[in-house]
């Protein structure tokens, strides 16, 4: 039910009639609205072969499809652009199928695939920043995107769990409690239950070691050093390091709450440890690694433009490529994954090319499509990535306590305090989500959250106030979205109105670019042009006081639709709509 393809293919048996390319049929949303609401630009690129003008092939073309009845204009201007306008009485069925359709219109994948998702990989022992936003929103949307379309889908945090940086832990707490068993290598008894440090203290640990590990290569050192004992099982320093992941995920999982996303797996780099053996051994005697100054590696490009992916450094211990390439070995021996996406800033793109292609090489993924999602980075109001107003990163959850703050209530009136708070959280992650999902999203983008926080202008408490005042509009006239439909759309009687219907036909469009692409920002921009056609309609159609009885029972038909075409949308991007504001 996208239209843009049936009316192409109207178009296209027009062109087979007269034997000429159908494939040029292609029938898209007019730029020009004031001249057609759709337009045809196949006649431009015929005219030199059939060395006849443009105007000339188009009218010859309008004449096959000009007495359908779908059509209400259907003209040629120069110098051979196609412009078409829909009867208004087709419109209003399209609409109707929508409305009946249990999925407004929407298509499902004629081929549902298994397909991972890898998206928020956050490492332990550090909490959440602003940084770490765009992963698990661009992520989380397209696997509800995903799902929606009838693909069967696993989301995992992929948890950075077995890098450097649990050394550089292990070797700090060494220096604040020496006498800990996890440090005595003869130690045979139970290690302790609690852990020895807490969340808190943890996000405090990391950043003085990690400083102290910049300033000194012996640190460093130590640092590399344990991470090479705990790698290889030492079984003081794995039971230090499960405290670490079990402190930190009980910590991640809140945060992600808190932005109402969930993972299906909470596995990380070190899931994959006991595969990584066989696998180099097995890309050694393929051919596919080599040895290179101590060091395997697998050459990755014949012109030497892109590094090597190095598996195993010289002293023993394993990269992080390394454990990428176990984790997509795992996913599809385990999971039979046929695609995997990576939502992952895009300064790792190199990695990840790297990593695809040794994954190809060693044929490890010979059929698996592997995708890297590469987004941009979020500033601040000066260019450069965000910081707060002292000069640190802003926590995760103080940029959600941020956005609470500016989060204002439209009414007040009969509202308990419980609802007050509900809506208030549901406005902030609107604001947050939107903000961010609204991007292309491989651009680097301002972060504003005075600017984001608007009820006015292409936000999300924006999109939130058209839906509640949708919901207003048929509580007070006794109806609901959700209850039977008990009117149809009948034909336009405004621009505003048949504007607005126009619009609502890009649903499946916009869902099918979203999904084909992994680009939420096109049903970002769909749901913020239903909010702004419904709203002029609103103003220019009367509906309470509509004496016209068809009519008011054609709108307020129209206003189920809207109102179920944002929920979807909204729900599909993560945001939940409050029954007032």
């Amino acid at each position: 039910m996208i239209l843009e393809d049936y009316l192409t293919t109207l178009f296209s048996q027009a062109f087979e009639k007269l034997s000429l390319e159908p494939k040029l049929a292609k029938v898209q949303m007019s730029a020009r609205p004031e001249l057609g609401q759709f337009q045809c630009n196949g006649a431009m690129p015929l005219a030199k072969q059939l060395k006849k003008s443009p105007i000339q092939i188009a009218n010859d073309i309008i004449n096959q499809v000009k007495d359908n009845l779908i059509f209400k204009d259907v003209t040629g201007v120069m110098p051979g652009f196609i412009n078409i306008t829909l009867n208004d009485n087709f419109l209003a069925d399209w609409m109707n199928q929508m409305l009946a359709n249990s999925r407004l219109g929407c298509p499902k994948t004629e081929t549902p695939q298994k397909v991972m998702m890898d998206f928020g990989g956050p490492n332990v022992a550090k909490p959440l920043h602003i940084g770490h936003i765009r992963s698990p929103l661009i992520g989380d949307c397209l696997q509800r995107v995903y799902r929606f379309y009838g693909d069967e889908v696993l989301s995992d945090v992929h948890l950075g769990d077995w890098g450097t940086q649990m050394g550089m832990l292990i070797e700090e707490i060494r220096k604040m409690y020496p006498d800990l068993p996890y440090f005595d290598e003869n130690f045979t008894g139970t290690y302790p239950i609690e852990p020895p440090v807490t969340v808190d203290e943890l996000s405090e640990i990391y950043p003085r070691s990690s400083v102290r590990c910049k300033e000194n290569e012996n640190e460093m050192e130590k640092a590399r050093l344990a991470t090479a004992e705990l790698q290889k099982g030492r079984r003081g320093y794995r039971a230090l390091w499960q405290h670490f992941v079990n402190v930190s995920i009980a910590e991640l999982k809140k945060d992600y709450a808190d932005l109402d996303i969930y993972f299906d797996l909470w596995k990380g780099e070190s899931d994959v440890q006991a595969l990584i053996d066989d696998m180099v051994k097995n890309c050694l005697d393929n051919g596919v690694a080599k040895e290179s100054q101590g060091a395997i590696i697998i050459p990755v490009a014949e012109d030497d433009k892109t590094p090597p992916l190095i598996l195993v450094k010289s002293d023993g211990a394993v990269m992080y490529g390394t454990t990428d390439l176990a984790t997509i070995l795992e996913r599809v021996q385990d999971y039979q994954a046929q695609k995997i996406i990576y939502v992952v800033d895009k300064r790792q793109s190199l990695h990840f090319k790297q990593v695809f292609t040794a994954a190809k090489k060693a044929g490890i993924a010979p059929n698996t499509e592997l995708i890297h999602i590469g987004f941009g980075t979020l500033n601040g109001k000066d260019g450069k990535p965000f910081k707060t107003r002292s000069g640190g990163v802003m926590r995760l959850s103080t940029l959600i306590d941020e956005a609470k703050t500016r989060a204002s209530l439209r009414e007040q009136e009969g509202l308990s305090r419980n609802e007050k708070e509900d809506i208030i959280n549901k406005v902030a992650l609107a604001t947050v989500k939107f903000a961010d999902l609204s991007n292309v999203y491989t651009s680097d983008y301002i972060f504003d959250l005075d600017k984001f926080s608007q009820y006015e202008g292409k936000t999300g408490p924006y999109l939130l106030y058209s839906a509640v005042r949708i919901k207003s509009i048929l509580r007070k006239l006794n109806y609901s979205v959700s209850g039977t439909l008990q009117y149809k759309i009948s034909k336009a009687t405004n621009d505003a109105e048949r504007n607005l219907q126009l619009t609502l036909t890009q649903l499946p469009l916009a869902l099918q670019r979203t999904y084909d692409k992994c680009e939420p920002h096109h049903l970002c921009e769909y749901a913020y042009q239903v909010a702004v056609q419904f709203n002029k309609f609103y103003s220019e159609s009367p509906i309470a006081t509509e004496e016209n009885e068809t009519t008011q029972k054609s709108r307020i038909a129209l206003c189920q639709l809207t109102l179920k075409q944002l929920i979807l949308v909204l729900e599909l991007l993560g945001i939940e709509i409050p029954e007032r504001m």
